[in-house]
């Protein structure tokens, strides 16, 4: 086997050990980017619809206090909240929040399968104020954030605890049938981000490849380099050296010696074969001398 197919089979397996590790990494770190990403996204939606909620707390609600017997839907946070929301879905509808609840008053708020199961892991894990996942809808891959709604505000209770205390108003709207019977401290639901991945996730792998096709190109390159190197640097001169070794071995002493230039090994070898070359023409003009 040559010498220049032994080199470029090194530096083939080289290569591919050193580009599939470098893809490997390359593609976590890219895919764990787009989900933190996402994740940033899902956390800033999920601020903006607390931060409405205590808006419509603090200012709203008082200024709304005065009818104390008509139910207004401004007071409640949540209605503030998915208000705000549904105007940010206007222009990406993939972006949703929800405030599930498994007795909600209003049933448009009514937990699915999915958040129900979201709202009963809060209840199990009462110490958990986060929860985070992934899941598959119609649009393709979703990250959801879930946060525990928790009873902690007594008046919450005026209009959840019995039909009978609740303002006639709201009965009027929603009837008696839902979101009675809360208490203190229970968990009645969850506040619920889901915001898609698809995006990120093509992003990064766009990105991937291009990081892909640029180390193969620099590898492709590296190596057609250290080939012409291998050639001018080891290659050539050694084959002129065989040449000359050749056509010393059939009996041509009376050439011109080797052309050596610099001092690195390949001009060592050349220097050793000259003097070997020298001492072949003296050895045999000695004979020569002898014989006569």
């Amino acid at each position: 086997m040559k010498l220049r197919i032994k080199f470029n089979l090194v530096l083939g397996l080289a290569g591919l050990v050193g580009i599939t590790g470098s893809a490997v990494l390359a593609y976590y770190l890219l895919q764990a980017n787009a989900r933190e990403e996402v994740l940033n996204t899902a956390r800033i939606m999920m601020e903006s619809a607390i931060a409405v909620r205590n808006y419509t707390i603090n200012e709203i609600k008082p200024l709304l206090a005065q009818e104390k017997h008509k139910f207004l839907p401004q007071t409640v946070p949540a209605y503030s909240a998915n208000r705000y929301i549904s105007e940010l879905q206007k222009k990406n509808p993939d972006y949703s929040y929800k405030e599930a609840a498994l007795n909600p008053t209003n049933l448009s708020n009514r937990a699915a399968d999915w958040e129900a199961d979201i709202v009963t892991w809060f209840k199990n894990h009462t110490d958990q104020q986060e929860l985070i996942g992934e899941r598959d809808n119609a649009t393709g891959r979703v990250l959801y954030m879930g946060k525990p709604i928790k009873i902690t505000n007594p008046d919450c209770l005026t209009c959840h605890s019995t039909p009978a205390q609740a303002p006639k108003t709201m009965i009027d709207a929603y009837g008696d049938a839902n979101g009675f019977g809360w208490k203190m401290d229970d968990i009645i639901g969850a506040q619920i981000v889901s915001v898609p991945m698809s995006l990120p996730l093509q992003r990064a792998e766009k990105t991937f490849y291009s990081f892909l096709i640029a180390i193969v190109s620099v590898f492709v390159v590296i190596g057609i380099l250290l080939n012409i190197l291998l050639h001018f640097i080891v290659i050539k001169p050694m084959m002129n050296i065989a040449k000359q070794a050749n056509r010393v071995s059939m009996g041509e002493l009376n050439i011109a010696e080797l052309n050596v230039k610099g001092n690195d090994e390949i001009a060592s070898v050349g220097q050793s074969f000259n003097r070997m070359h020298r001492s072949l023409i003296n050895a045999f003009s000695m004979l020569d001398d002898a014989d006569n």
